[in-house]
């Protein structure tokens, strides 16, 4: 086998890059069919490629120190490998012919944080390897391969929002994706404000469990409702006929799909309002956040400018999303810091 350094010194032949997504309203609908407005973080994977040298594919993770080596037709491999070997598997189901390759990834998107980190790098491959060899692939059909690579080989049972995001998202717009048809159009941010992201450094120990659970739950209660997807339900007083916990879970998902259509267009003060009462509905109703969310969700609120502010990603830890007058921006940031660490906490700002 030939030396993996060698193989990684090669030239980049393409490059790929793909950002990490923020959601701002609409979390936990995407699995049932419903909206989302999420919107892209400077944080982004950057991956080069080159033809590998032998019948190996060679992948290096800079981020991470670590570097694994995988032949075509081997099982799927651990760790980070197995999101670069999803890409190849299903470009490989859809008929196109993926040689074996060098790969050098670098990512500054944070894992574990709720802010799509394998999206970011699943997008970022698929991306480097439609300019490498040139595929007919749109950005919509990139997404959604990316999806397949996340449910089949890295068995997260996720809906297309963090996919989507990172492929069709820029910084300057939230993208209102309806995640059952697809359609989607980007829409500029609320006028005068701009977007905080501040990291809680509380793991997220039970995300990936109970984000399986939470949509089994909500499978579960859509065919008690007689209906494919709990987004095609609109009236949330429906939810009170299910029993608990499925009747907190519908009423979660239908009021969300609603906040997001409402949304799109509210005022700033009226979206942010909208923030908090999805943060009080993934709290009370969805049951995925934890005392140092909530507390770092006062902490945001409590800032002159600061609109709104919610959780963001699975739950369970993470990091919290506000909307901010733009002008108050810096002083919110160090000031909810501030009050977080004294309620015993240490936040990071990401964005």
């Amino acid at each position: 086998m030939l030396n993996l350094a060698a193989a990684l010194a090669r030239p980049a032949q393409a490059t790929g890059v793909a950002p990490g997504r923020v959601n701002l309203l609409g979390e936990h609908t995407d699995y049932s069919g419903g909206f989302v407005l999420p919107t892209a973080i400077p944080q982004q994977a950057r991956v080069e490629l080159a033809h590998s040298p032998d019948g190996d594919f060679h992948v290096h993770s800079a981020s991470l120190g670590r570097q694994v080596v995988f032949a075509p037709d081997d099982s799927v491999p651990g760790d980070f490998a197995r999101y670069v070997y999803g890409c190849v598997a299903v470009l490989r189901s859809r008929g196109f012919e993926v040689p074996p390759l060098s790969m050098r990834i670098d990512s500054d998107v944070p894992i574990g944080v709720g802010l799509s980190s394998s999206a970011a790098l699943e997008v970022a491959v698929l991306r480097g390897i439609r300019a490498l060899l040139g595929l007919p692939l749109d950005d919509v059909e990139l997404a959604l391969l990316a999806q397949r690579a996340e449910v089949e080989y890295a068995g997260v049972r996720c809906g297309v929002m963090d996919q989507m995001a990172s492929s069709l998202c820029d910084r300057e717009h939230m993208l209102f994706l309806d995640t059952r048809s697809l359609e989607h159009r980007l829409l500029p941010l609320p006028a005068g404000t701009r977007v905080l992201v501040i990291d809680s450094n509380t793991p997220r120990a039970l995300a990936d469990s109970a984000y399986n659970e939470r949509r089994s739950e909500c499978e579960a209660a859509a065919r008690q409702l007689g209906v494919a997807q709990l987004r095609d339900v609109a009236d949330v007083a429906r939810a009170a006929s299910l029993p608990p916990p499925l009747d907190r879970r519908a009423r979660h998902v239908i009021s969300e799909n609603a906040r997001v259509l409402e949304a799109l267009g509210a005022p700033p003060r009226r979206f942010g309002e909208l923030m908090d009462a999805s943060h009080a509905s993934l709290r009370d109703d969805y049951e995925v956040s934890v005392p140092a969310l909530d507390a770092l969700v006062l902490a945001l609120r409590s800032q002159p400018g600061v609109l709104g502010a919610r959780l963001t990603g699975a739950g369970f830890g993470g990091a919290c999303v506000a909307l901010v007058e733009a002008a108050a921006v810096d002083a919110a940031r160090e000031g909810a810091l501030r009050a977080f660490a004294a309620a015993g906490h240490r936040g990071t700002p990401l964005v």
